[in-house]
């Protein structure tokens, strides 16, 4: 059983009907005020011509426009430099954010105090479903520059009660120091970091002296790696700790969190989001069990609201009940894909995550990079690969392009390379590059 103190609300736990007549009420609410303070919104809706009294909602979900991140960086452009989404005047905003954004241009989001306690709220639900109360120390291993997530995160910490650690601007090794020193039981970081700090710790003499520490939960986010099983059991082996999934964006919030019931599912926060699945290329409602893009609407940022935001996240959803209580909907494997990260090579559609199920499965891989070049308007994929001193670098680069094979329907060269060749990342990591430009 769940200890009280993380055991779920009953907000958490009602009803699925008594829960969509409470998104109703609050998306009539939100509907309502964006529509009269809310320019881009307001445009937005009277173009579609919504009557949002006449709406049955969130049944009616689908008579509400899309969003998208395109529309949104387009507006930033033209009113430079937030934009005309916003609710309240901009003297009432006092945190600002943007997207990593590896491609283009980042995405500017800025929220009052009222928005950014919205969203606390919504990383509290993330840390009770984990089991973390105030008796736990958080470390933090990422710098604290424009990225929401953790910022959010951290605030959050601080407001359970907990001890929070920040400890940006430091080397790996130097994070590894103070979590020996200040023993922390629970780390926040991406599935990336978390095997990064795994492979300095093992630098000395390959064990994993990280399983011995007092961290017992990691809470990763911010890469489909923490519902990947292989990276999930790479990590689990090596901290000796539970890996906790969670999922969100900068510019919706935090959407999603797993708890520790059921492995590899992650709770869409319904209390606080509407979350509907559609076909990417129609638009449509797909129906559970079938995969789809993630559209979100929030319920309580209204200062910065997004609403039916398409996230370009593949996910598998489904309403059947968690052995944790909770009634709300849950992505089977947390975000299967990347709409924009599927890169077709010779006619197989390939994702990045699943190229990591392969790798990360086959332990002497310390490091890996994925790269799609195209020449004479065909694309080929090539891997290389990084592996563990003392390992067979050239059996192990003939395994993994036998099980990319088999994985993928697709013959992928896998070349060893030296240790240190490949980049090494703190945040989210860049190991599938898709090289825009044509070859001669």
């Amino acid at each position: 059983m769940p200890r009280r103190d993380t055991a779920p609300p009953d907000s958490e736990r009602q009803a699925r009907a008594a829960l969509a007549t409470r998104q109703g009420e609050r998306l009539h609410t939100l509907l309502r005020t964006v529509g009269e303070r809310n320019p881009f919104y307001r445009r937005k809706l009277a173009a579609a011509r919504v009557d949002v009294n006449a709406l049955t909602l969130p049944a009616d979900m689908e008579a509400l426009p899309f969003t998208t991140k395109a529309e949104l960086i387009a507006d930033q452009a033209e009113s430079p430099p937030w934009g005309t989404a916003l609710t309240e005047p901009l003297e009432r905003y006092t945190r600002y954010n943007q997207t990593s954004s590896t491609t283009g241009r980042p995405l500017r989001w800025i929220d009052t105090p009222e928005s950014w306690q919205w969203m606390l709220e919504c990383w509290k639900a993330v840390y009770r479903a984990a089991g973390v109360t105030a008796r736990d120390r958080i470390f933090f291993p990422f710098s604290f520059g424009p990225f929401l997530g953790f910022w959010t995160a951290f605030d959050a910490a601080t407001q359970i009660g907990a001890h929070a650690i920040p400890a940006g601007g430091m080397s790996s090794e130097q994070r590894l120091g103070l979590i020996e020193a200040l023993a922390p039981t629970v780390v926040c970081c991406t599935p990336t970091y978390a095997l990064r700090l795994l492979d300095v710790a093992r630098q000395g003499d390959g064990t994993d002296p990280l399983a011995a520490r007092a961290v017992r939960v990691i809470i990763v986010a911010g890469e489909p790696g923490g519902s990947i099983a292989a990276t999930r059991r790479r990590i689990e082996a090596g901290w000796g700790a539970r890996v906790i999934d969670h999922h969100g964006l900068t510019e919706v919030g935090p959407v999603s969190f797993e708890c520790r019931e059921a492995p590899g599912f992650v709770h869409v926060n319904e209390g606080e989001y509407v979350a509907e699945v559609v076909d990417p290329a129609t638009g449509d409602a797909v129906p559970d069990g079938r995969r789809g893009e993630l559209v979100v609407t929030n319920l309580g940022r209204t200062a910065s609201p997004l609403i039916r935001y398409r996230t370009r996240d593949l996910v598998v959803r489904t309403t059947e009940p968690c052995a944790c209580g909770r009634t709300f909907a849950r992505l089977v494997g947390g975000v299967v894909a990347r709409a924009d990260d599927m890169a077709n090579v010779r006619g197989v559609n390939v994702y990045p995550a699943a190229v990591e199920s392969v790798l990360r499965a086959i332990d002497a891989i310390v490091e890996y990079r994925c790269t799609v070049r195209t020449a004479r308007s065909q694309r080929t994929l090539d891997v290389e690969v990084e592996v563990r001193a003392g390992a067979d670098a050239a059996a192990i680069a003939t395994l993994a392009g036998r099980r990319l094979r088999d994985a993928l329907a697709l013959t992928v060269p896998v070349a060893p390379v030296a240790a240190g060749t490949l980049p090494r990342f703190e945040m989210k990591a860049r190991r599938f590059v898709v090289e825009r430009k044509e070859e001669p």
